[in-house]
């Protein structure tokens, strides 16, 4: 099996790469990026001899499309902001695909994936992706479904790289329009900051209040649990504490408008000025505890009686107890790995269908929650009634 890997010379999508390439099955892995210098790192780092490089560019997508001809499947980690391009260039090429993040564009290229009988899934890291599958177990038990309220912490720096600058940004953009929740049959646009609820997330990570967030899985689960009557899909999410403190400051200010200002003569954005500060500072580039907590809570009926699927993730400690596990690896392996088992299973015939297949739909919740306790990231449901 050859893979593309495009996009995947960052901190996290290497994560992947590194997860895919423990398989026997695979016999080539091509890491693709615009960016020469960080690609080869990346290669070494990975010290693989079926691994090599190759520049690339989503803009030029008959370019791209031709290089990815011959390959498998392509694991895409580029940014949220390009989603649209990268997929384009997938399709064209007519393989199977995954991305890290899914926002929405990917569906538009359904038809293409479908007439090349291939499958594609948006969004299969940690949040989106494994938060869809969690929902989607509670949904196969449930008779119908009145509220899904999915939480996550994203215990990371501010700013380690430029995409994750970029999201964090981005989630908070005072007039962003796909920051949404879905409720009575509608979908409702929400200001940042909006219906705080304090939530616990799994040790040793605490309680925090968290604030609906722009993800994709407010877009897609609707439609897909539509059968069980669902009410309600909320998505929010927390950040450290020093980062939501900064956050909050920063909106209430006005700077996350990103607005021109002058500075001795050249003109900038205050929040690009503000983020190329983070990038290359300590308080933006270092936090106190790392990983990633998932909560999903569902409430339903099961057999004529109200029930409440609460299910969340445990990981090994960021503390170096656990080999390859420590300070931000605990973050990036967390978020990385899903990636590389959809793809794996998507090669395996594994998946649901062809064409653009939502998460939550793609893959049987128990075969995923299998393939993460093979590398030590544990799914616990409990069912209250």
């Amino acid at each position: 099996m050859k893979i593309f890997c495009l996009g995947c010379a960052g901190k996290i999508s290497r994560e992947s790469v590194l997860d895919l390439l423990k398989s026997e099955k695979i016999t080539r892995v091509t890491i693709a990026d615009n960016n020469e210098k960080n690609g080869n790192e990346v290669v070494s780092w990975l010290k693989d001899n079926r691994v090599d490089y190759v520049k690339a560019d989503v803009f030029q997508t008959d370019q791209t499309s031709n290089l990815i001809n011959g390959y498998d499947l392509v694991m895409d980690g580029t940014p949220i902001s390009i989603n649209h391009e990268s997929t384009k260039c997938i399709a064209k090429a007519g393989v199977h695909g995954v991305n890290l993040n899914g926002t929405g564009p990917e569906f538009a290229f359904h038809d293409d994936f479908s007439k090349a009988g291939k499958s594609y899934v948006p969004g299969f890291g940690m949040t989106p992706g494994i938060t869809n599958v969690m929902a989607r177990y509670a949904h196969d038990r449930l008779d119908t479904i009145n509220t899904i309220r999915i939480s996550h912490g994203a215990f990371r720096p501010f700013a380690f790289s430029p995409a994750i600058t970029e999201t964090t940004r981005i989630e908070y953009e005072p007039d962003l329009k796909d920051r949404i929740v879905y409720e009575n049959n509608e979908f409702k646009q929400v200001e940042p900051f909006a219906r705080p609820l304090d939530v616990t997330l799994p040790e040793p990570f605490g309680t925090h209040t968290q604030y609906i967030i722009p993800h994709a899985e407010t877009q897609t689960i609707p439609k897909s649990f539509k059968n069980k009557g669902v009410q309600l899909v909320e998505v929010r999410g927390t950040w450290p504490p020093a980062n939501m403190q900064l956050l909050r400051a920063l909106y209430d200010w006005g700077f996350l408008k990103n607005e021109t200002v002058d500075v001795k003569g050249v003109k900038v954005g205050v929040m690009d000025a503000i983020a190329s500060h983070l990038l290359q500072s300590e308080q933006g580039t270092t936090t106190k505890l790392y990983g990633y907590a998932l909560h999903v809570e569902v409430t339903g009926m099961e057999n004529g009686k109200p029930i409440c699927y609460t299910l969340t993730n445990h990981h090994p400690a960021s503390d170096g107890s656990v080999p390859d596990w420590s300070g931000l690896r605990a973050y990036t392996r967390s978020v990385g790995i899903p990636m590389s088992i959809a793809a794996q299973l998507i090669l395996d015939d594994q998946i649901s269908d062809i064409g653009v297949i939502a998460p939550e739909l793609a893959f049987k919740p128990e075969l995923v929650f299998s393939e993460l306790e093979k590398r030590k990231i544990l799914i616990k449901a409990k069912k209250v009634d």
